[in-house]
């Protein structure tokens, strides 16, 4: 194996700025570490920011992956590589946060990205089918990104049954869910009285 060039662009984006070096759990790491950023674009750009955001990483992640992956001729998905989760975790927030895009420093901005979080991890460490052949059979850095990709649509159909569910069923409890209002007499919420 070669010697690394820490100071290339591409390691920094592969890595996510370091933080797929972490010695146990890089994949987690990295997505976590890309939950502030995807905070900073939906704050100030909303959903469509993030959505040209995520296909903007996903395009600079897949060249800076090869780019990697030169040093590594001998691994498909070298762990280092986070920038992959930051693009499933970015896809994920887009469809599944609030409706109107916004978010802010509140209860339920929080929830809805530890949801999120917990739910991208799950499958992408299970990597049920197709995100498992795609995992194995799709080389190079598209082959990296796109199993992410796959993992975060998982939870996005989990989450968009649920909110689509809780709609239908109590249309109110989504609105306190997405942005914790409660500017209503807490009797209408479903029948039911806290």
């Amino acid at each position: 194996m070669n010697k690394l060039p820490t100071n290339k662009i591409w390691w920094w984006l592969a890595t996510w700025f370091g933080s797929g070096l972490a010695p146990k759990a890089s994949g987690t790491a990295g997505s976590l570490a890309a939950l502030p950023f995807a905070w900073i674009v939906q704050y100030y750009c909303g959903n469509g920011g993030l959505l040209i955001a995520t296909v903007f990483i996903f395009l600079i992640g897949w060249w800076a992956s090869n780019e990697y992956m030169k040093y590594y001729p001998e691994k498909h998905d070298p762990k280092q590589i986070v920038v992959d989760e930051v693009a499933g975790m970015w896809l994920l927030l887009w469809l599944a946060v609030a409706p109107d895009g916004r978010v802010g420093l509140d209860y339920g901005t929080f929830v809805f990205y530890l949801i999120c979080f917990s739910m991208f991890r799950l499958f992408d460490a299970l990597k049920p089918w197709p995100i498992s052949i795609a995992d194995r059979k799709i080389k190079g850095g598209f082959g990296v990104m796109f199993d992410d990709i796959l993992a975060a649509v998982y939870p996005i159909i989990i989450i968009v049954a649920i909110y689509l569910l809780a709609d239908t069923v109590c249309p109110i409890s989504m609105k306190i869910f997405i942005d914790g209002d409660h500017g209503f007499d807490e009797k209408d919420w479903c029948g039911n009285v806290f």
